[in-house]
């Protein structure tokens, strides 16, 4: 790492918190700690954080309220963890913008391997708040000409793209390899909430699927859709 980075744990339990922050801590990050959203915000004021591993049971506001509000202001990638670790569980907190989740107990080492993956996957694209500067995304041989609001093929073929096929695809190319719910999909680019009978979205993914190819965009199963890509570089 050039820098430490720097991870906030916002747990109730202080055996947890301490145990995460020495752990963390010697295997090379900068580590705070943080007992419930009020707390997190302060420590989010005072530094700059690169992850938050998030407890769901919290007192007060919960995990999922907290991990909304981050979700709706910065980019920050969360890990969360719960003592429920049903599917439904697991599905609403990925749905409430989670990067990753880990039942309790949990093993400390797989934390850390988790929280190396969301870490690397996050810093391999540029700042979410810089895309609008972008020219050109490309990914794994395509190239999305961001002016011209047209992709251009492995082979060189210009694909002209509507609006919102378009706005679609620089969505995903933000969350590469992350399921997006298609309520998340339909609020971000149609800005409309979503009915069981409006298939906008499942419109648009069918497209780009045969705009682009059909293994690009894949249908993760009670999630959403996923962009899968090997790597993804922005161009200003």
């Amino acid at each position: 790492m050039s820098r430490q980075d720097h991870l906030l744990i916002v747990d109730d339990d202080p055996e947890i918190r301490h145990l995460l922050a020495d752990y963390l801590s010697d295997a090379g990050y900068q580590v705070s700690t943080a007992s419930d959203g009020r707390e997190m915000r302060r420590r989010l004021e005072m530094s700059v954080i690169d992850l938050v591993v998030l407890d769901l049971m919290l007192p007060g506001e919960d995990g999922l309220a907290l991990c909304r509000e981050l979700r709706a202001s910065s980019n920050i990638p969360v890990v969360m963890l719960t003592a429920r670790g049903s599917l439904v569980d697991r599905i609403v907190g990925l749905e409430m913008g989670a990067d990753d989740y880990l039942p309790k107990p949990f093993d400390p080492r797989e934390l850390l391997v988790r929280i190396k993956v969301v870490l690397r996957r996050a810093q391999s694209f540029p700042e979410r708040a810089k895309v609008d500067e972008l020219r050109s995304i490309r990914f794994d041989g395509w190239t999305l000409e961001i002016p011209g609001r047209q992709v251009v093929s492995p082979q060189g073929v210009v694909i002209a793209l509507g609006n919102s096929d378009f706005r679609l695809l620089r969505l995903m190319l933000q969350y590469p390899n992350r399921p997006l719910s298609r309520d998340y999909l339909l609020n971000h680019v149609f800005d409309k909430d979503s009915t069981p009978f409006n298939r906008s979205i499942d419109v648009c993914v069918s497209r780009l699927r045969q705009q682009l190819a059909p293994e690009l965009i894949r249908t993760v199963r009670n999630q959403g859709y996923l962009l899968a890509v090997e790597q993804v570089e922005g161009q200003r």
